[in-house]
């Protein structure tokens, strides 16, 4: 008997290959001075949602283990490798001297919109605090800005949805 193959399998062939090319990109999320533990919780559970390496925190930001982090979490920051670090700045150079391209999400004069953004195969995306951003001296530090166009009267988001449709994008643009 002759072996039929439908469309399907040459679809599922393609995705596969596109989810390897995908995942080949490595992403860390840096967050600086988030103040909101509910915040923090979202962002562990947007680092699992896209296959983020290690979650950086630092500044003010709270750690695990606290109730309304893992309110958010849902289990995230039991998996999710975290680190708190005491100087960004250093953490960032040294991030920056083993190949990461870091990237903040911020508005600013630099930025370019995130859609128009060619993510590289070695990511960190720092976000910031949830009214003043990313502070001057750590946008400094970064090779490239991004910022979300806002087409409604709001000019902001909240971090972590900001945060996970940045992560979004790093994890699924296709150079194609």
């Amino acid at each position: 008997m002759r072996r039929r193959w439908c469309g399907c399998h040459r679809r599922d062939v393609r995705i596969a290959r596109l989810y390897n090319a995908r995942m080949s990109r490595h992403i860390i999320l840096f967050a600086h001075n988030i103040r909101s533990l509910w915040n923090i919780g979202a962002l562990f559970r947007s680092c699992d949602c896209f296959a983020v390496e290690k979650l950086i925190l630092s500044g003010y930001t709270a750690t695990p283990p606290r109730r309304e982090i893992a309110k958010t979490a849902l289990g995230a920051d039991e998996w999710i490798p975290w680190e708190k670090v005491e100087n960004p700045q250093s953490a960032i150079q040294q991030l920056s001297n083993e190949g990461w391209k870091i990237v903040a999400l911020e508005q600013s004069k630099r930025s370019i919109a995130l859609q128009e953004y060619s993510p590289p195969e070695k990511t960190c995306l720092i976000v910031g605090h949830e009214v003043l951003g990313v502070p001057e001296e750590i946008l400094k530090l970064c090779d490239d800005v991004v910022h979300i166009p806002m087409l409604g009267k709001k000019k902001s988001l909240n971090v972590s949805v900001a945060a996970g449709i940045a992560l979004h994008h790093l994890r699924s643009y296709n150079h194609d």
